[in-house]
């Protein structure tokens, strides 16, 4: 069975996005330690799950990229979760990303249908609101977390959504120069 692993940046106090939104801050503890590490998280992923918003984002950016992670980010199959009756993937700029398979069925069913099937580590990504319901679920098996060193005051936490604790056990960490930390948990 495939495991779910979830990929996102985090700030000291919790949130995953501004109040609105807002990413910006991550950028200054951004360093080439971390790009490496993301890099491998990358290329070992089988199949790249996000939600629509974040799907149409990244399509538009990397697609023509000319950042290194820009070949792993590309030629990972793609699956779009969506509410939408129809939504046009062809749109969403070049390479492989219009061949992703768009996903409208129950999250759950269809997160554990995808599991199911055979191949390396399923990585979500990206898109607070998705990340938020797949862990409320209950689906995700490994957290990638890169924290950084800022606090925000107030924005849109990753575990909001939780009906009960999530226990977790640190699996490992990487510190990068910039003081930025990447943290793998499991759940208890």
């Amino acid at each position: 069975m495939r495991r779910l692993i979830l990929k996102m940046s985090i700030s000291l106090d919790g949130f995953v996005a501004g109040p609105n939104g807002e990413g910006d801050w991550m950028v200054p503890s951004r360093d080439e330690g971390g790009r490496e590490w993301v890099g491998e998280t990358l290329a070992q992923a089988g199949l790249h799950l996000m939600g629509r918003k974040s799907f149409f984002s990244m399509a538009a950016y990397w697609p023509t990229a000319g950042d290194a992670l820009a070949v792993p980010m590309n030629e990972i199959p793609k699956a779009v979760f969506t509410r939408q009756e129809a939504l046009d993937v062809s749109s969403a700029g070049s390479g492989n990303w219009p061949q992703a398979e768009v996903i409208r069925g129950d999250l759950v069913a269809e997160v554990n249908r995808l599991k199911q099937q055979p191949g390396k580590y399923i990585l979500a990504q990206g898109g607070v609101e998705f990340a938020q319901h797949l862990a409320a679920a209950g689906l995700i098996d490994e957290y990638r977390l890169v924290v950084h060193p800022v606090a925000l005051g107030s924005g849109q936490a990753l575990f909001a959504r939780l009906p009960k604790p999530l226990h977790l056990q640190l699996r490992s960490s990487t510190v990068f120069r910039s003081g930025a930390m990447a943290q793998v948990f499991r759940p208890a």
